[in-house]
């Protein structure tokens, strides 16, 4: 956040106790599902609220590249 990086209202999820320095480092706080399984995207930025999203984060940060992963 010192980066500056939210600035503007870039919106951003992250564990719940962290939605305070979110909005206070100028970023929108991103609602998530109660299972803390959903990743979000904001430009180019990709978060999740918790280790359940991990597998959504990297989806949606794959795509973000323009990789594609097939079996």
């Amino acid at each position: 956040m010192a980066a500056g990086v939210l600035a503007g209202g870039k919106g951003c999820t992250a564990y719940p106790a962290v939605k305070p320095d979110i909005v206070a480092a100028g970023g929108v706080w991103l609602d998530f599902n109660a299972t803390f399984s959903d990743a979000q995207v904001s430009g180019k930025l990709v978060s999740a609220p918790a280790w359940p999203a991990h597998p959504e984060l990297i989806r949606k940060f794959l795509e973000l590249l323009g990789t594609k992963i097939e079996p």
